[in-house]
């Protein structure tokens, strides 16, 4: 990636165009045109053809990006959210309809995976689920981030993996509760409003304080840097915290979900 990206970044000057500018040419924004010249974002085949076509090349960075070896199983397109993850100093995640991935079991986290249509391969599977269980370091790292969770009571209706795997998940999710840096929240059932219906999201923030948000979509992610756009979805953020149940309130409701009371 990061030697496609240093190709990308010599034919772009050789032609006098800032990375405003490409990105103008092949319709993405300038950040994601550093990306991509760093090394941090991957090239995608419809977006190599339009570099070929506006840089004048032979078709070089269409089959630099078709040739990619597949040696990253985290989609191209979530590549940069995860290099601002491993850094963040704080989190705000809302999740409506699964257990975030850094709370996820190592079991919970297989199970997802293997529910992908079409499926993926095992072996695809077990090195996807290596990646998202590696992740968990960032929760105990020397400096870890502050992480608030927010999650909908609907995420623990659907018992993936079957009673053993989603038992073992709900144990796991009161152990995490003990960590210092991490809240986690349960947005009930039964709410006259919801400020969170358009679907999951992440607030971040980095070491040197800039403030991004994060979404993914079936075939995609959105990663947010507009001042104004991460601030809609902060102040969504706010209104979930204001109407989940507080931090022993869920442990209350995990307790009943386990069966204890």
């Amino acid at each position: 990636m990061k030697m496609v990206g240093r190709m990308v970044a010599a034919a772009r000057i050789a032609k006098n165009l800032t990375q405003k500018q490409l990105g103008v040419l092949v319709q993405l924004d300038e950040e994601t045109i550093a990306s991509i010249e760093q090394g941090r974002r991957a090239l995608m085949p419809n977006v190599a053809e339009l570099m070929d076509h506006h840089l004048g090349l032979p078709g070089l960075l269409t089959v630099a990006a078709h040739e990619m070896p597949p040696v990253d199983t985290t989609p191209p397109w979530a590549e940069e959210y995860m290099d601002l993850e491993s850094r963040a100093v704080a989190l705000s995640w809302y999740e409506s309809i699964r257990i975030p991935g850094l709370l996820q079991t190592e079991s919970y986290a297989r199970a997802l995976f293997r529910n992908r249509v079409p499926a993926h391969p095992e072996e695809e599977v077990e090195a996807l689920t290596v990646r998202r269980v590696a992740r968990h370091a960032i929760l105990r790292r020397k400096a870890p981030p502050s992480i608030s969770f927010i999650l909908w009571e609907a995420a623990f209706q659907a018992r993936i993996g079957g009673e053993e795997v989603y038992l073992e998940q709900l144990h796991h999710l009161r152990t995490c509760m003990d960590l210092p840096n991490i809240t986690l929240q349960i947005l009930p059932f039964g709410q006259t409003t919801h400020p969170g219906l358009n679907g999951p999201f992440i607030l971040l923030e980095t070491p040197d304080h800039q403030h991004f948000a994060y979404s993914e979509m079936q075939r995609g992610s959105l990663l947010i840097s507009n001042p104004g756009e991460v601030s809609i979805l902060a102040r969504r953020y706010a209104m979930l915290r204001t109407q989940a149940l507080n931090t022993e309130q869920t442990r209350g409701l995990l307790s009943r979900l386990l069966g204890e009371t």
